[in-house]
C-alpha cells in the first residue's frame, strides 16, 4: 500500500495532497467493515435461538451492511440485553 501512495505522489505534482484523504477513507472503510463483522458476530452468539428472530436478524444485517449493523445495534442489542442480561 505505501507504493501505492508514493507511487500516487511522484505521478501528480499535487500527489501528496490527496494521501491524507485517501488514508482516511481506508481508515473509515476498515472501521465500517470492523463495525459490520463485530455486529454480525455478536447476534450469532447472543442473540436466543427461539423462533425465527435470530436468522432475521443474521439476514437483515449481513443483507444490509453497516447500515443493518446500525439498525441492530440501535433497536435489538438494548432490548436483549435488558432480557437476557447479555
Amino acid at each position: 500500500m505505501t507504493m501505492l501512495f508514493s507511487t500516487l505522489a511522484q505521478a501528480e505534482p499535487n500527489g501528496s495532497m490527496m494521501i491524507l484523504p485517501a488514508l482516511l477513507f481506508f481508515a473509515i472503510g476498515i472501521a465500517f467493515v470492523v463495525f459490520w463483522i463485530w455486529t454480525l458476530v455478536d447476534c450469532i452468539k447472543n442473540e436466543p435461538s427461539e423462533g425465527n428472530d435470530k436468522i432475521v436478524w443474521v439476514l437483515v444485517i449481513a443483507l444490509a451492511g453497516w447500515i443493518g449493523a446500525l439498525i441492530y445495534l440501535l433497536a435489538r442489542r438494548p432490548t436483549r440485553k435488558r432480557e437476557l442480561g447479555r
